[in-house]
This record gives C-alpha cells, structure tokens and sequence, in this order.
C-alpha cells in the first residue's frame, strides 16, 4: 500500500474531500476528518475507528494497525503502517471510518465494508 493507494481510496469514498490538519493531508466527510495521511510521519495513515473496531482491525493484522499512542488512540484512532498494509484492509477500514463520520442519512445510502 502507497500513501498515492491511500488517497485515492479514501477520496472514491462518497463526499469524500482532501484538506490539511496540523500540516498533514486529511480526508473529510460532511467536513468531519475520518483519515489522514503523515501521521505519525510518513509512510503512515489514521483511521477513525471505534475501540471495537480498532480491536479488531489490531488483532487482525498486527504489523499494519495499531492504535495512536494517547487519549486519541483509547478512542479509536488507529494508525496505519502503509508498506505492511493491504489494500483490502485498507478499504475496508476507511470505509467504516467513512461511515463512523458520515451524516447519517448519507452514511445509510451506502453499504458498509
């Protein structure tokens, strides 16, 4: 997975938008950040997860997920090793991101992962 995969998966998201946030690109629904990109540096992502969710992706496949270091990864934020990462669970996770932070009723008008 490359941060160019990374991007064009978040922004075929719907609605899906690229900004920037304390210097590192973001990707928004609705104006609500569900993933960027450079964090911690470069070569990783984020995705807003739930704890659950994190848990799940975490014990899944170590070496690509885990949770950012801090109060935002005991709420569900979670990094993404990109060069350990496959692209399906890569999808897969900024799909549930999308929908964690789309509006409701556009979040409904599209399948979750």
């Amino acid at each position: 997975m490359t941060a160019r995969e990374f991007r064009s998966l978040a922004l075929s998201l719907p609605s899906a938008s690229e900004a920037a946030h304390m210097g590192h690109p973001d990707f928004r629904v609705a104006g609500r950040i569900f993933a960027t990109l450079g964090y911690p540096r470069s070569g990783w992502g984020m995705v807003k997860l739930t704890p659950e969710q994190q848990k799940l992706f975490v014990r899944a496949q170590p070496r690509a997920f885990a949770p950012v270091k801090g109060t935002w990864g005991r709420a569900g934020a979670t990094n993404v090793r990109l060069h350990a990462a496959k692209k399906a669970a890569v999808r897969e996770a900024l799909t549930i991101a999308w929908h964690n932070r789309a509006p409701k009723r556009l979040a409904d008008q599209v399948k979750r992962a």
